[in-house]
This record gives structure tokens, C-alpha cells and sequence, in this order.
């Protein structure tokens, strides 16, 4: 077994294991050795050692039998273990939770027993203090100054508190019956004064930095030394005028003057800013910003003011940190406050012009039954439903926009002082967001959604040309937002990858609208060729071309052509007067194309007498004359060949086809030359297709 042990190692091989025991067993070898070759031998080793394998083979699972029912009982004792600890920690925490809730209710107990003894040694505190000063009061009121606070040069830190206090009463004391003690108190008051920047100048020249901080700090609240008017103003006048002193009295004068700029601007500055910051953040977001633009600002420039100083080897840096300790924890979050304001303001400038109307917004969205209306109608036409009623208002406001472009011009400037340089694109780019938002999606897409809601179906017998002065107030306002693009957005971002990403908005948006108003201006064109058709079917008679007196026509042309071309004439200055740029040309070319097609196919709808045909000349005259006015070389061509077809209705039978070969009509289909000859009223008669056989 020891030997079958060792064959086991691994790593295992059933081949070798077997060539291993062959070559072991006497006689085994195929080949070479003392011993011949024993096959018999080596199969009855071949057969003990599988019997010895199955002996090992039962010893092995006996054995691996015993480690698992040895496993099961040790998992059970595990488990019941494991049982018995969660009952203990459970146990545990029921006792926590009751100790947890009692140290809350001591703590509730301390902290109002704190509160009460707060209540209560506050105003001791405050009665104990006005105590002494009465009691310092009486030693001015005496002429006689006996406490060691004023006599111990050692004390002169706790002497100057108490004077600025007593400085301070004074001078809510009357004149006359106080002037000797307020004239007393003012001395002291002074000497301390000097006697501090005496006590500076000597620790500055022992270099002693901490202090001279510790009395820097004292004397910064003492008014004959420090600002009384504008603050940023008094620093620099302050700067100026000590810096000559400082450098002819003290043998490092940068030193000096960067620590007295330091102490103005950690103390003084910081605590008049944050007051003011901290008071108008609380109350009035608008104020705030305001604020704290007027105040980094002036903090800038009062900085740029003092590098003429010799403040040491990096001033720019210096003067840096110092603006950034005081505004730090204000920039950080400015941009979220910013963008914060501009939509609540926003919100509220469009809420306000709405309710001015008596208007309630109507839910336009993407998607359900009401969008599927919109698109087939703007596709077709059909009356899905009554068009909306807006009284002749666009909906459009431009005191609403330019309180809108206000207000994000202001945002784009702060953005531009407060923004970190690495952030100044991205905080920019979401100001422009905002002015898209509600500018251009709220109200311009809004007022177009109205707009187009509002334009009757091409069937009404009335033609509201309201789309076109939402048109026309829609071109003004984009034009004023593109400026502020170029004029205020563009600089943030020109250098910058948001530079791609608002084109692109701006290209969405510009694309958004324009199909909105190609699509109202569409179906504007449709609704007024519709009314002109309502005027061409009340007004235009069968009889007005083929009159039962042929002898006795006196007019020139229809009363129908007269009330068209009235029409037409208002449409063109309408529309000249809607649009601009190449628009005009565009929306002016199609209202002239569909004019003519819908002439064309009127005078298709009756026959004509010689006479007759003689009136359609003059009519179509006066629809030419019209044709002028829209200015379009095509349109004035159309009404040109059409007053060429009309020739046809008049001319003599035999001079048909010389007509049709001339210039105007000499391209036109045989078609279109035939079906105006087939008007006559003598077509058949005089056998007029022959011409055209």
C-alpha cells in the first residue's frame, strides 16, 4: 500500500499511475532489465492491486461517512449557537433602544434646563456689564480715574474695549449737560488710540508679528483710524497715504503693508460683506445677487487699486487669496441660486402678461389625440374640430421679451465676474437654456402653437389673416434674441467646446419655429385663396361672360374681379409687411402662384361669348395689373401668358393658330391651348378642334 500510496501523488495520471505500477512489479518491463518479460505475473499483480484499490476505496468512504455525520452535528451545534446569540443580541438591542430613548430624554431635559439657565445669565451677564460701565462712567463724571483697567499699561487691550463702549454712550448723550465727561471720554479715548499704534510700532521693530496682529486687531475698531464714508474708497485712500510712512519708518515696509491689508481685508472687509450678503440672502434672492455682483466688484477693483504697492514677491497672488477667503463659500454655489432666480423670475414675468389677458395657458404637448389632430390638419386641411378664437391677440409681447432679455443679460454679466474661468462656459450655457426655455419655447413656440390653432379651415367664409402678425411679431422678437446671442452669450463661449452644443440649440430652435411658420403661413395662403374663391363663386355670374344682349355691355370688368384684385392688393402689403429679408420674396412668389392657378381654373368654369370673352380679357387685365404689385418677375409672367390664353376666347376662327404660335404661347402645351378654345361659344359650330388636329 505504501507503494500504491506513492503512485497516487500528484499531479494524477491514470497512464502513468499505470506504467508506474507495471514498472514496479517483477517482470513487468517490456524491455531491457534482468528479468524477461512476465505477463502472468504482471496480471496478477494488475488483479491484487485492484482488489487492494476496492479495500482502499471502502476505507475512504467509511471514512468520508464519518467526517460528514461529524459536519452535520458540528453545523446543528453551529446553528442552535447561532440561535441562542441573535436571541442575546436581540436581547441586546431592546436594552440599547431603552438606553438610547432615556439619554434622549436627559438630553431633551439638559438642553432646556440650558436654555432656561441661558434665559436667565444672559441678562445677568448683561446687567453685570452695564454695571461696570456706570461704575467707569462715575470715575469720568468724577474727573478721577482709579481702576486698574486705565492706570496698568498691561491692561490697555481691556481698557480700549471698555473706552469704545463708553465712546459710543456718549454720543447718544446731551451736549450741554455732558459736555465735560463726553469731552473726558473722547480724550481717553484718543490717547488709547495712540498709545496702540505706539504699542505697533514698537513690536514691529522687535518683530514681533503675533503682537502686533493683537493690536492691529484693537486698533482696527477705533474710527480715528479706520474708514467713514465708502469703505473700498477709505482702503485705498488709507493704503496711500500710510504707505509713504511705512516705508520711511519700518525696515521691511512690505511686511507691514501686506499685514495691514490683510487685517483690512480678513476684518473688515469680510465682516461688512458677509452683513450685507448674509441679510439680503435670506430675504431676497434678486437682492443678493445683486449684491454680491456690486461687492466682488468693487473687491476686484480695490484690489487692482493696491498691486501699486510693494506688498512682496507675488502680490497677484496674494490680493487672489485674499478675494477668494471672503467670497469663497458664495461662489461656490452662485451659479445654482443664479439660475435658480432667473426661472422663478422668468416664470413669473410670463405668468403676469398671461394673466394680464385673462388668458389661461393651454396644455400644448408631444404626443395624444391632440397632436394627431394638429398634424393632419396641418397636413390636409380638414376642420378637426373648431379653430380657437384669440380676438385678434399673437400672444406675443415684446415688453415680455425684453423684461425676459433683461434679465438673462444681467445673469449672462454676473456669470461672466463670479464664474470660475474653467466653469464660465458651462455655468453660460445654462443661463442660455433658461432664456430658451421660457423665451423661445413658452412664449414664441407657444404663441405659434395659438397661432396656428386659430387659422380658420380653407372652406370658412371669412379669411383671418392673424397669422401673419404673430408672423411678423415673432421675426422682431427672434431677431432680438439672436443679438443677445451674438452681443452676450457668444464671448463666454467662443473659445470653449459649449461654443457647438448652443449652435446647435440655437439650430433646433430656429428650426423648430420655422416649420411652424412655413406650416401657418401655408395654410394662411390656403385660407385667403379660399375666401377669394368664396368672392370669385358669390360675385361672378354665368351671364357676366356670355350676356344675353351682346350689344348692350357697358361695363369694363366684373364686380368679381374688382372685389378680388381690393383683396389681393391688402394681402400684398400684409405680407410684404409680415416678413422680411428673402421671406418675402418666398412667401410673396407662392401667394402670387396660387393666385394665378386659382384664376386659371375659374375662368375653366364657364363658356364664353365674343363679348364674353372680351370682358375675361379685361378682367384678367386688372388681375395682371394686381400681378405688378407683388413686385416677382414669375407671377407677372404667369398673369402674362394667361392673358395670352384668353386671346383665344375672341380671336377670329382662322387666326387660332398664328395665336398660338406666338411667343407667349408658343411653349405651352396643346393641351392647355385647346381646353381655353373648347370655352368659346362657337366651338362647336365653327368647327374649331380642326386647328389643333
Amino acid at each position: 500500500m505504501a507503494a500504491t500510496a506513492e503512485l497516487f501523488e500528484e499531479p494524477f495520471d491514470v497512464d502513468e499511475y499505470i506504467e508506474r505500477l507495471a514498472w514496479r512489479t517483477p517482470g513487468g518491463r517490456s524491455r531491457g532489465g534482468a528479468e524477461a518479460f512476465d505477463p502472468k505475473r504482471l496480471l496478477e499483480e494488475f488483479v491484487d492491486h485492484i482488489e487492494e484499490l476496492k479495500m482502499l476505496d471502502e476505507r475512504i468512504q467509511r471514512r468520508v461517512e464519518k467526517l460528514e455525520q461529524q459536519c452535520q452535528k458540528e453545523a446543528k451545534e453551529f446553528a442552535k449557537k447561532v440561535q441562542e446569540l441573535q436571541k442575546s443580541n436581540q436581547i441586546a438591542f431592546q436594552h440599547f433602544q431603552e438606553l438610547d430613548e432615556h439619554i434622549s430624554y436627559v438630553a431633551t431635559k439638559v438642553c432646556h434646563l440650558g436654555d432656561q439657565l441661558e434665559g436667565v445669565n444672559t441678562p445677568r451677564q448683561r446687567a453685570v456689564e452695564a454695571q461696570k460701565l456706570m461704575k467707569y462712567f462715575n470715575e469720568f463724571l468724577d474727573g478721577e480715574l482709579k481702576s486698574d483697567i486705565f492706570t496698568n499699561p498691561e491692561k490697555i487691550k481691556e481698557a480700549a474695549d471698555i473706552i469704545q463702549k463708553l465712546h459710543l454712550i456718549a454720543q447718544e448723550l446731551p451736549f450741554q449737560r455732558f459736555s465735560e465727561v463726553k469731552s473726558k471720554i473722547a480724550s481717553k479715548y484718543h490717547d488709547l488710540e495712540l498709545q496702540l499704534i505706539q504699542e505697533f510700532t514698537n513690536a514691529q521693530k522687535k518683530n514681533e508679528i503675533s503682537r502686533m496682529h493683537e493690536v492691529a486687531a484693537v486698533l482696527l475698531h477705533f474710527k480715528g483710524s479706520y474708514f467713514r464714508k465708502d469703505l473700498f474708497e477709505d482702503t485705498a485712500m488709507l493704503c496711500q497715504r500710510v504707505n509713504k510712512e511705512v516705508r520711511e519708518v519700518f525696515s521691511s515696509p512690505e511686511n507691514v503693508m501686506a499685514k495691514l491689508i490683510q487685517n483690512i481685508f480678513e476684518i473688515k472687509l469680510q465682516s461688512f460683506i458677509r452683513d450685507r450678503l448674509e441679510e439680503s440672502k435670506r430675504s431676497d434672492a434678486e437682492q443678493y445677487l445683486k449684491n454680491l455682483y456690486d461687492l466682488y466688484t468693487r473687491t476686484t477693483n480695490l484690489a487692482s487699486k493696491l498691486t501699486e504697492f510693494d506688498l512682496g514677491s507675488d502680490k497677484q497672488t496674494f490680493l487672489a487669496k485674499m478675494i477668494k477667503g471672503i467670497f469663497i463659500s458664495y461662489l461656490e454655489n452662485y451659479i445654482e441660486i443664479e439660475t435658480g432666480y432667473l426661472k422663478n423670475r422668468s416664470s413669473m414675468v410670463l405668468q403676469r402678461y398671461y394673466d394680464s389677458k385673462n388668458h389661461q395657458k393651454r396644455p400644448y404637448g408631444s404626443g395624444g389625440i391632440q397632436d394627431l389632430k394638429e398634424r393632419i390638419r396641418q397636413r390636409t386641411n380638414l376642420p378637426l374640430g373648431p379653430s380657437i378664437d384669440t380676438h385678434g391677440e399673437t400672444f406675443l409681447s415684446q415688453e415680455v421679451v425684453v423684461s425676459l432679455l433683461q434679465e438673462t443679460r444681467q445673469a449672462f454679466e454676473r456669470c461672466h465676474r463670479l464664474s470660475d474661468p474653467s466653469d464660465l462656459p458651462k455655468n453660460a450655457f445654462r443661463i442660455f437654456t433658461i432664456l430658451v426655455e421660457y423665451l423661445c419655447v413658452e412664449h414664441i413656440d407657444y404663441a405659434l402653437e395659438i397661432g396656428l390653432a386659430a387659422i380658420p379651415s380653407t372652406d370658412s367664409k371669412t379669411a383671418s389673416l392673424y397669422f401673419l402678425d404673430v408672423v411678423q411679431q415673432a421675426n422682431t422678437i427672434f431677431h432680438l434674441f439672436d443679438k443677445q446671442f451674438n452681443d452676450h452669450l457668444m464671448p463666454l463661449i467662443s473659445s470653449s467646446p459649449k461654443l457647438t452644443e448652443c449652435l446647435q440649440k440655437k439650430k433646433e430652435v430656429i428650426e423648430q419655429m420655422e416649420v411652424k411658420l412655413d406650416t401657418g403661413i401655408d395654410r394662411t395662403l390656403n385660407c385667403m385663396i379660399g375666401h377669394m374663391k368664396h368672392i370669385l363663386t358669390v360675385e361672378q355670374k354665368k351671364t357676366d361672360f356670355k350676356p344675353e344682349d351682346e350689344n348692350n355691355v357697358l361695363i369694363q370688368y366684373t364686380n368679381a374681379c374688382v372685389k378680388v384684385c381690393d383683396y389681393v392688393g391688402k394681402q400684398v402689403e400684409k405680407n410684404r409687411n409680415s416678413t422680411d429679408g428673402k421671406n418675402v420674396d418666398t412667401v410673396l412668389t407662392e401667394f402670387g402662384v396660387r393666385f394665378h392657378r386659382l384664376i386659371h381654373e375659374h375662368l375653366q368654369q364657364y363658356t364664353y361669348s365674343s363679348m364674353g370673352g372680351m370682358l375675361a380679357i379685361c378682367d384678367v387685365a386688372e388681375y395682371r395689373k394686381c400681378a405688378k404689385e407683388f413686385k416677382i418677375p414669375l407671377v407677372l409672367q404667369l398673369f402674362d401668358t394667361l392673358h395670352a390664353l384668353c386671346n383665344l376666347l375672341v380671336v377670329a376662327p382662322d387666326n387660332l393658330k398664328q395665336v398660338c404660335s406666338g411667343e407667349q404661347l408658343t411653349n405651352l402645351d396643346k393641351n392647355i391651348l385647346h381646353a381655353f378654345v373648347q370655352l368659346r361659344s362657337d366651338y362647336r359650330s365653327a368647327r374649331l378642334g380642326r386647328h389643333f388636329s
